[in-house]
This record gives structure tokens, C-alpha cells and sequence, in this order.
């Protein structure tokens, strides 16, 4: 079987867990988990699947993830209800 090399620890915060995004209307956008976890993936398969750059990963992807939302807001593409 595999290591898995990201985990899915709910308990525990991601070390920039401050960095979530605080819109407008007052909604906080945090990626969850599963979907930082599956691109932190992807970019260590990527890179060559090199051992030791976990915590990188998960940090980048976290970061491509909320500047995505963040891009979204500006331009208004956010839930419209």
C-alpha cells in the first residue's frame, strides 16, 4: 500500500490558517482539506514526486487556492442568489 503523502488530519489548522479571505459582504473563504490536499497533490506528482516537500505543497496550493477565489470576487463570479 502507498503512504499517503497528504494526510487527511481535519483536527489540524494549516500553519497559514490566517490567511483566509475576508469579502466584502463578510464571508470568510477557507479551501477545505480535501481540495487543498488533492492540489498539493498534483503539483508533488508534477514536480517529479520528490519526498520532502509536503508541507511547500500544501502551503502553495492553499495560496493558488484562495488568490483564485479572490479573483473570482473581484470579477464578480461568486454565488449569485
Amino acid at each position: 500500500m502507498k503512504h499517503n503523502k497528504y494526510p487527511q488530519n481535519h483536527a489540524q489548522q494549516p500553519a497559514n490558517a490566517a490567511a483566509t479571505t475576508d469579502a466584502p459582504d463578510g464571508a470568510v473563504f477557507t479551501p477545505s482539506p480535501d481540495e487543498v490536499a488533492r492540489r498539493a497533490y498534483f503539483t508533488y506528482v508534477n514536480e517529479g514526486s520528490l519526498d520532502g516537500h509536503e508541507v511547500q505543497h500544501w502551503l502553495k496550493a492553499e495560496a493558488q487556492m484562495i488568490a483564485e477565489r479572490n479573483l473570482t470576487r473581484v470579477h464578480g463570479f461568486h454565488n449569485h442568489t
